[in-house]
């Protein structure tokens, strides 16, 4: 069950919604929300809830031990025996078929790799108890003594399967006590609605542009031109931020509507004027989650330069396998880790003096050329992409049907492009603004609010009533 369907929008969620209204006491809010969870991360595969139910369990004794043992030793031992199991456990079911190709792709052996099913959500929630384990351990939270409620927390449904990596500590207080405001129920409403709307119109909308190219057999994409990279590059690269980014206003849009305030996980990130603003920007959970867990920990900025170095290939490594067991993701990150590394050691200051708007552009081209790394698992493919990009499949610079997709989906793009950007938010401030001084525009902003959700709730529930078309980009995490 994912969150942009008929099914979850009309049904799940306003049986939720409902059960969290009835229910009066924290207590049966919070076992309400625990049923619920627990149904909806078993839907598509009810085995995998016993994984989430072991991992919790292994989180839930690691912390209480670790909190129990005084001497330093052995709470170190406890914390790092916890997360390497976390970590076996996460690799056996996520990476053993990568690994296994890959020594099998060197040597020859295995003879047969076996097919292991990936656990949807299990990085994220993998993340997630780690960081609690962490937290306990450097005393910044109490252990949490029910094993119930740390099964809440990692099972949130709201955030378990599509992030953002929610901290324990951020919302322990709204698990124990919690009040969802009319104000607060209201911007949750807003918010999800424009996530959904996000998702199910316009990212599902540039995943069909960029699949017209990308989707293809080789000989097919070796003849696609040069602008037919582009443009499909292009709609990929609205596509995924439109998608991940609708997946965590849908996420922090339930919780307000439920009393859980989760942090914001995408700030317009192709506003960026360097590569570490985009990642500042980007995704701020998993990277703020491999700073205080992997980079500083490792020595982080206070180690001499070469070390520096080797800190951040260690984390933009790990931050590209995460996103998937395959080689291209590895590469995505240490494409972004070499950036990151130009940028701090060798142009530093130079930087300063290229104008805003410049640099801006020319860290979208970086970007949008990341997402062709990110797009394409298969090596073969990936290299006639690129190496199409720059008309060297000898595809030629344009034809008949990169003319024809262009003019087909050239507002739409346009539209999408300008999602991508605060210009909604910065008229919905203005107009905030000006209904404090006139009657008139007080009486439009008051329209506005009651009615956009609905708008763009029926407009979402008629495109995904309308197209089956429906990609879920997390299946790889």
């Amino acid at each position: 069950m994912v969150f942009a369907s008929m099914l979850f929008v009309f049904f799940f969620l306003t049986a939720n919604l409902i059960s969290q209204i009835v229910l009066k006491t924290p207590r049966a809010k919070n076992i309400a929300m625990l049923v619920f969870s627990m149904i909806f991360y078993s839907w598509g595969g009810p085995r995998y809830l016993f994984l989430l139910l072991a991992m919790v369990a292994i989180c839930w004794l690691g912390a209480l031990q670790v909190q129990k043992r005084e001497d330093g030793k052995e709470r170190k031992l406890a914390l790092i025996l916890t997360i390497a199991l976390c970590l076996v456990i996460l690799g056996i079911f996520k990476y053993t078929g990568f690994f296994l190709s890959t020594f099998q792709g060197i040597f020859g052996v295995p003879e047969h790799i076996p097919n292991i099913v990936l656990p949807i959500g299990i990085s994220f929630y993998t993340f997630q108890l780690i960081s609690y384990v962490v937290d306990v351990y450097r005393k910044e939270v109490p252990a949490q003594e029910k094993y119930w409620v740390l099964l809440l927390y990692a099972s949130l449904f709201h955030q378990c399967i599509a992030g953002p990596i929610v901290r324990y500590q951020d919302i322990n207080q709204d698990i124990i006590r919690r009040r969802a405001t009319p104000a607060e129920i209201s911007r949750g409403v807003s918010r999800f609605t424009v996530g959904l709307a996000k998702k199910a119109i316009l990212a599902n909308g540039c995943a069909a542009v960029a699949d017209t190219f990308f989707e293809v057999g080789a000989a097919e994409l070796a003849a696609v031109p040069a602008l037919g990279i582009l443009l499909a590059a292009f709609a990929f690269t609205l596509q995924i931020y439109l998608d991940f980014s609708a997946y965590s206003d849908m996420a922090i849009g339930m919780g307000l509507m439920c009393g859980f305030h989760y942090k914001e996980n995408f700030n317009y990130p192709y506003l960026s004027t360097s590569v570490g603003e985009f990642w500042r920007r980007w995704h701020i959970s998993l990277g703020s989650f491999f700073r205080d867990y992997v980079y500083i920990p490792l020595g982080g900025n206070r180690c001499a330069v070469p070390r520096q170095v080797l800190n951040l290939f260690v984390v933009w490594f790990l931050t590209g396998l995460w996103h998937g067991a395959s080689w291209n993701f590895v590469l995505w990150g240490l494409y972004f880790g070499l950036l990151i590394g130009l940028e701090r050691f060798v142009l530093k200051d130079k930087l300063d003096r290229v104008p805003l708007p410049l640099r801006g552009v020319g860290v979208f081209i970086l970007v949008l050329f990341s997402w062709i790394l990110f797009k394409f698992t298969d090596f073969e493919l990936l290299g006639i992409a690129v190496k199409g990009l720059f008309g060297l499949n000898g595809n030629g610079f344009t034809g008949a049907a990169v003319g024809l997709a262009f003019k087909n989906n050239m507002f739409f793009l346009l539209f999408s492009t300008i999602a991508c950007f605060p210009i909604g938010k910065m008229v919905r401030n203005i107009l905030g603004n000006l209904s404090k001084r006139n009657t008139v525009f007080f009486w439009v902003n008051a329209v506005w609010e009651a009615a956009h959700p609905v708008i763009l709730l029926l407009l979402s529930a008629m495109a995904l009533a309308g197209d089956s078309y429906n990609p879920f980009l997390y299946f790889q995490f």
